[in-house]
C-alpha cells in the first residue's frame, strides 16, 4: 500500500525507506523513529519529487541539524554564485538548504536544486509571488498567492516557510503593543503590508486546507513561518510573538489531522536568559512539534560578529529542545555572504549544534571529542587536523607558526604541560630549559 506522506506511513505501522536511511544515520532502531514521526515529533522532509535527496531527521531527540539560507537578491543575482555557495554548505555538512532568491530566474534555480542537491531544499513562497508576477504587491490576488505555493511543490521542494500565524486578529494585536523594531520577517512584513492595503485576510491562514492538500500531494513538510519573530533583544517574548504562536500550534494539529509533517519556527533576537523559557513555551502550545530557530541572536551590538552571537543562543536553545538551526553570517544585517561568509556561518553553527548534542546526551556525540582529546594527549597533530571541525584552518593556523620541536606548539613550546605529563609519567626526567 501507498501512502500519500512520511507522517501516514509512520501512523500506519509503516517503516519507509527514508525512515530506515535516517534511523541509520542516528544510530536508533528504525521502530523509535517511527514513533517519533508518527506522533510529529520528528520529520523527514522529502518531497517526492526530490529525486536526489539524502533524507535527514529533524526532531529533538535527534542530532541537532542546520540549516544554511542563500539565494540571489537585485544588488546580487549571480546564480552560479549561489551554486557554488550551495556546493560548499554540502561539503561542510549542512542537511539543509534554503533558498530565498527574490531575483532573477527563481524557477531555474529552484530547479536545478532539487535535481542536484542532495540536501533538504526548502523556500519560502511568499519571496517568489513577488518575483514571479512581477506587479505591485496590492494586486497580487489570493490565488495567486497559492498557485505559487503548488509551484513550489512540483518543483521539489521539501519543506515551505507559510507565513500562516499573522492573520487579521494577530495582526491588530501587533499594532496594539507597539515594538521597537516592528516586524523584521521579510515574508511577515510582505502579507502583513498586503493584509493592510487589500483589507483582506491572510490568504495563507485562510485557505490553510488548501496549503495541506497541496502538501499532502508531494510530501511536503510545512515550516510554519514566525512572522512575528523578535527582531531587537527588547522585543523579545512579546504579544505579538506569543501570540503567533498559539495560532501555529492551533494551526500544527490541523495539519497533523491530514498527515501533513510540520516543524514551527521561532525567534529572532533574544536575551539568554529568555531561550529555555520560550523552548518550553513552543513545546507546549505547538505540541512538540520539531523547533526551527535562526539563532537566537542573543546581543544586538555584534554586527559582522552575529555568527557568534548566533552560536551562542543556538546552542542554548537545541540544549532545551530545538531540532533545527538556521545559520548566521557574519554577514547578516550588512549584505549577501559570500562563500566565506557561508562558510564562518556553518562552522559556527555545526558547533553550537555538536555542542548542544552532547549536552542532551545524544548518543555518540561526544564520541568525536574524546577521540581529539585522545589525539592531543598523543600530541598527534595529524589526527587533531583530520578530526578538527575546520581541517584546513587548522593545519593552516600551526603552519603559520612552526616551534623549534614539532612535538609543541609555539606558544608553550618545551613548557608544554602535555608533553611534560607524558614524560614524567613515563619516568623521564623533565628539565624544560636543558632541553
Amino acid at each position: 500500500m501507498t501512502f500519500a506522506t512520511q507522517m501516514e506511513a509512520a501512523r500506519n505501522n509503516v517503516i519507509t525507506k527514508e525512515m530506515e536511511v535516517v534511523a541509520q544515520k542516528e544510530g536508533i532502531p528504525a521502530e523509535d523513529l517511527r514513533k517519533l514521526v508518527a506522533q510529529g515529533k520528528a520529520i523527514i522532509p522529502c518531497n517526492k519529487k526530490h529525486r536526489a535527496l539524502d533524507p535527514n531527521g529533524v526532531g529533538a531527540s535527534l542530532r541537532t541539524k542546520i540549516n544554511v539560507n542563500l539565494g540571489t537578491s537585485r544588488d546580487m543575482k549571480d546564480m552560479d554564485a549561489e551554486m557554488a555557495k550551495v556546493d560548499s554548505a554540502v561539503s561542510m555538512g549542512a542537511e539543509a538548504i534554503m533558498d530565498l532568491s527574490s531575483y532573477g530566474d527563481t524557477r531555474k534555480f529552484r530547479r536545478k536544486l532539487t535535481a542536484d542537491c542532495p540536501a533538504i531544499i526548502g523556500t519560502v513562497p511568499i519571496y517568489d509571488a513577488v518575483v514571479y508576477y512581477h506587479k505591485p504587491l496590492i494586486k497580487i490576488t489570493t490565488e495567486e498567492w497559492l498557485d505559487i505555493v503548488r509551484m513550489h511543490a512540483e518543483d521539489g521542494v521539501d519543506f515551505m516557510t507559510i507565513h500562516c500565524g499573522i492573520n487579521r486578529e494577530t495582526a491588530a494585536k501587533f499594532k496594539r503593543n507597539k515594538r521597537m523594531m516592528n516586524i523584521v520577517s521579510r515574508g511577515g512584513s510582505i502579507i502583513f503590508a498586503w493584509m493592510e492595503m487589500t483589507g483582506k485576510e491572510n490568504p495563507f491562514f485562510e485557505h490553510f486546507d488548501d496549503i495541506l492538500e497541496i502538501c499532502r500531494e508531494y510530501d511536503v513538510t510545512l515550516s510554519l513561518g514566525d512572522a512575528c519573530r523578535p527582531g531587537s533583544l527588547a522585543d523579545g517574548t512579546d504579544a505579538s510573538q506569543i501570540e503567533e504562536l498559539i495560532t501555529l500550534g492551533e494551526l500544527t494539529e490541523r495539519a497533523w489531522a491530514k498527515d501533513v509533517q510540520v516543524m514551527i519556527e521561532g525567534p529572532g533576537h533574544m536575551p539568554m536568559n529568555q531561550i529555555a523559557a520560550n523552548m518550553e513555551i513552543q513545546k507546549t502550545l505547538c505540541h512538540g512539534a520539531p523547533f526551527y530557530v535562526l539563532g537566537p541572536i542573543v546581543t544586538d551590538i555584534a554586527p559582522g560578529y552575529d555568527h557568534i552571537t548566533s552560536a551562542i543562543g543556538g546552542a542554548i536553545a537545541a540544549q532545551n529542545g530545538a531540532a533545527f538551526l538556521c545559520y548566521v553570517t557574519p554577514a547578516e544585517h550588512l549584505r549577501l555572504p559570500d562563500v566565506d561568509d557561508v562558510k564562518e556561518g556553518i562552522i559556527a553553527t555545526r558547533i553550537a549544534a555538536h555542542a548542544a548534542d552532547i549536552a542532551k546526551g545524544i548518543p555518540g556525540a561526544e564520541d568525536w571529542d574524546d577521540a581529539m582529546s585522545r589525539a592531543r594527549h598523543k600530541l598527534d597533530w595529524e589526527q587533531m587536523f583530520d578530526l578538527a571541525i575546520d581541517p584546513e584552518k587548522a593545519r593552516a593556523y600551526r603552519a603559520s607558526s612552526m616551534p623549534q620541536k614539532e612535538d609543541t606548539c609555539s606558544m608553550c613550546g618545551n613548557f608544554c604541560a602535555v608533553k611534560n605529563m607524558n614524560r614524567i609519567l613515563d619516568g623521564e626526567i623533565v628539565s624544560i630549559f636543558d632541553e
